[in-house]
């Protein structure tokens, strides 16, 4: 009894000459003062379109973030496979006897990748950018919409520290386009290869993928601060 008594008084000194510190206070001191992040202007081609108010939210939004030295971002799509459309995946046209149904070329990787770049900037998601309910956008090139969060990337003072991506589809075999696709992104997003990572999976003929009903698609990247 006496040793616990003794241990007692003994943390109550030392927590009386510890000073609490708040757990945010340990975060500053880490990694800086808070500043604004920078704002990514609202592009040319979106002002005076349905989307311009969106991005104008967004980044009043950001203004207010603080600069974090890292962003996470994760990105889904998936599209139904029918006959008559061309099959496009990182802006390869890969042969096959079906294509992705959609308003665009209906690239499910870009689009993924897309929507997880701006999931790491928390900018409105591709749907709410380049929506299917307007004409601009029919038969467009995915790129594009990949060539625009990167721009918004760079504006917002970040670059790419690494994507990972995977494809879901049952059929065709998409490792010996893989390559190609990469390199695709690597132009695209100006990153060597060695940050860039694509994986093809089928689904086990499970569902509408493993049934070649569709084809999904999951990306994340991680942004890194400019220097």
């Amino acid at each position: 009894m006496a040793a616990l008594q003794r241990a007692g008084v003994c943390s109550a000194a030392l927590g009386a000459q510890r000073p609490s510190v708040a757990r945010s206070s340990i975060i500053s001191a880490r990694s800086g003062p808070s500043q604004p992040r920078a704002v990514a202007p609202v592009p040319q081609h979106a002002r005076n379109s349905s989307r311009a108010p969106r991005m104008a939210a967004a980044a009043a939004a950001a203004a207010e973030a603080p600069v974090l030295p890292y962003r996470v971002g994760h990105g889904f799509d998936l599209h139904r496979l029918a006959e008559g459309y061309k099959l496009i995946i990182g802006g390869v046209d890969i042969p096959h006897t079906k294509g992705c149904e959609a308003h665009s070329d209906g690239d499910v990787l870009l689009h993924t990748v897309t929507d997880a770049i701006l999931g790491a900037l928390c900018l409105p998601d591709i749907g709410q950018l380049f929506p299917d309910t307007d004409p601009k956008w029919k038969g467009a090139s995915s790129d594009i919409f990949l060539k625009e969060a990167a721009r918004l990337m760079d504006e917002a003072g970040y670059t790419l520290g690494n994507l990972d991506a995977t494809i879901i589809a049952q059929k065709p075999k998409l490792s010996p386009h893989k390559e190609n696709i990469r390199k695709n992104l690597c132009d695209m997003l100006h990153a060597h290869p060695s940050v860039i990572n694509i994986k093809a999976k089928t689904h086990e003929k499970v569902d509408s993928l493993g049934e070649e009903r569709s084809i999904g698609c999951h990306a994340v990247v991680m942004l890194i601060r400019k220097a």
